[in-house]
């Protein structure tokens, strides 16, 4: 597979935010995965999900870079529903082709050659095996071999020799965070003493809290009409007769005309009568307090785990991720 084009140098990749081919945010760039035959970009991976913790693989082809964003020419569906490859370990054959017939693509002829750290003069040859005349003049790395000596694990070798068993793309982290295990079955370099050793990361998960505004609250007032009846005591003049007789030579009887006369008296009465004013009867208003509850909160984690295979067994051995400074093996 050709490196993609327009892309020479992993740091130019590091941090961009990816959309797809409709202009939709997909997540940011995680890795950066270099060919092994020109050392240029050719794959990265997006970080994607709750809190960016799973990787898809997408391809560079096609894709194109404005400002701090990353276009790639394929939609978000399918970078989501991208195979699930280790986007920690190297990038095998299998998987590369595996991840060329999701996106539809097909893979350049003569791309089988070894997987080439970045900065290294030479690929390397997977497995078992001496170095060839061709690779005479190439540079025995990770075991300390000199050329043209037996070496197990990793040799690098140059030239037309070829090289044994497959390759693929080494993955370069867009933090510049080396990575424990960077490399399918690549070992450190071994001290005088004969020791090797990686050191294995896991990630953890760290949750904090953050304020927003989750609505808004008010006071309306409005008038409501009732109906209200009081009892308020009133008071009316009536009219009754009073006869007293007149005793003869009563002088305070006083003349009268004999005939038809008429007397008036005027009469009171009290009504009810009702007015209204507005008075002030009470004052609302709004307060805030704070409620604390405990709300769960998921997300995924990765750790690293290491295999290993024991010189006197056949098999290979798990590392049981147990206490600190202990090794197990089975």
């Amino acid at each position: 597979m050709g490196a993609a084009d327009g892309f020479t140098d992993s740091g130019e990749l590091d941090g961009l935010t990816v959309y797809d081919n409709d202009g939709e945010k997909v997540g940011s760039v995680g890795r950066v995965y270099v060919d092994d035959d020109t050392g240029k970009p050719d794959w990265v991976t997006v970080k994607t999900g709750l809190f960016g913790m799973k990787e898809s693989f997408v391809p560079l082809a096609g894709a194109r870079r404005v400002g701090s964003d990353l276009h790639v020419a394929h939609p978000k569906e399918s970078v989501k529903d991208a195979p699930r490859v280790d986007a920690d370990a190297h990038l095998s054959v299998a998987e590369e082709e595996e991840l060329y017939r999701h996106y539809g693509l097909t893979r350049k002829s003569g791309n089988l050659g070894g997987n080439r750290p970045q900065g290294s003069d030479a690929p390397t040859a997977a497995g078992t095996g001496a170095m060839g005349a061709a690779g005479a003049a190439g540079t025995a790395r990770g075991t300390g071999t000199a050329p043209g000596a037996k070496a197990t694990g990793k040799a690098t070798t140059t030239g037309a020799a070829g090289t044994a068993g497959t390759g693929g793309h080494r993955d370069t982290d867009a933090s510049a965070r080396p990575l424990a295990g960077a490399g399918a079955g690549t070992s450190r370099a071994a001290d005088m003493s004969g020791r090797e050793e990686m050191v294995r990361s896991e990630e953890q998960l760290h949750v904090g809290t953050e304020e927003y505004e989750s609505g808004r609250a008010r006071l309306h007032k409005y008038v409501v009409t009732e109906e209200v009846t009081r009892t308020v005591p009133v008071s009316h003049e009536e009219v009754r007769v009073v006869r007293e007789p007149l005793q003869p030579g009563d002088k305070t009887a006083g003349t009268t005309d004999f005939g038809e006369q008429d007397v008036e008296v005027t009469l009171h009465a009290e009504r009810a009568t009702v007015r209204k004013e507005a008075v002030p009867v009470e004052r609302v208003r709004l307060e805030t307090n704070r409620v604390t509850e405990q709300k769960e909160v998921s997300a995924e984690v990765r750790k690293e785990k290491i295999d290993y295979a024991d010189g006197t067994e056949m098999g290979k051995g798990k590392d049981g991720g147990g206490e600190f400074g202990q090794g197990r093996r089975r």
